[in-house]
């Protein structure tokens, strides 16, 4: 699947990958409106992406996803591609005193219950379109969990799951669904987690046009290819990688 000529939202797309995403996807002729809760990092991203829309939301908030919504149904009806980005993460261990449930409650809200919601409420607005796309940015740890983020990790393995059933209920309409799988990637959302020894996220933006060029259902950049192989072929053997 090419885009091109579509009206694409990017959800957390202020910095990071989803900045990345939406440089790459304007420069390959498309209309993008980037999502974040974050007023001045979303002018900021207008700034060194000439062209793009803003909208100010928290994908968290039911009243703002709302807003965003009747927003989209009225300035931007066109819309043909979700990408679902946005995304909390923390590092931690499960050990006593952790305070995991409020870490995993939060990771789980943003990372799956809210693409959930968006996904759904945008449905309308896609299925309008004569073809469609909807982008759900996972991580490697989909597929194997590191345990200094732990919760994140069965956040990501949630929406891996979400991914595939929504993919399958959609097959006999006009919306493909794809799964983004980055390993670990240098940008300020990572910096809890080690991101500094990750790849740039402008490499998961090329990988991601590539992919979608394949027509690959899951596309797995960098490690995430090898991980993925490796887990088919031992799960302890990639469990050890991700946490040795």
């Amino acid at each position: 699947m090419t885009i091109f000529n579509q009206t694409v939202l990017i959800t957390g797309g202020g910095s990071g990958i989803g900045l990345a995403i939406a440089h790459s996807l304007l420069e390959a002729g498309n209309r993008i409106v980037l999502v974040g809760r974050n007023e001045a990092k979303l002018r900021k991203a207008a700034e060194l992406v000439p062209g793009v829309a803003t909208i100010v939301a928290d994908i968290t908030n039911a009243a703002d996803v709302a807003r965003l919504v009747q927003q989209v149904q009225t300035e931007f009806k066109d819309l043909s591609v979700l990408v679902n980005n946005a995304g909390q993460a923390s590092a931690y261990q499960l050990v006593a005193g952790a305070n995991a449930f409020e870490k995993a409650s939060a990771e789980m809200n943003t990372n799956y219950l809210a693409t959930i919601r968006l996904t759904e409420l945008l449905l309308p607005v896609l299925s309008q379109q004569p073809t469609a796309a909807i982008i759900n940015v996972t991580s490697i740890v989909a597929y194997v969990p590191a345990a200094g983020a732990p919760t994140y990790s069965a956040s990501k393995a949630a929406v891996h799951a979400y991914t595939q059933a929504l993919r399958h209920t959609l097959k006999p309409t006009n919306i493909r669904v794809f799964e983004l799988m980055p390993p670990l990637v240098n940008t300020e959302f990572s910096a809890e987690i080690s991101g500094e020894n990750g790849i740039p996220p402008q490499q998961v933006a090329e990988e991601l046009l590539a992919g979608l060029a394949n027509g690959d259902d899951e596309i797995r950049v960098g490690q995430t290819a090898q991980l993925y192989e490796l887990e088919r072929a031992s799960r302890a053997d990639a469990f050890a990688l991700v946490n040795g």
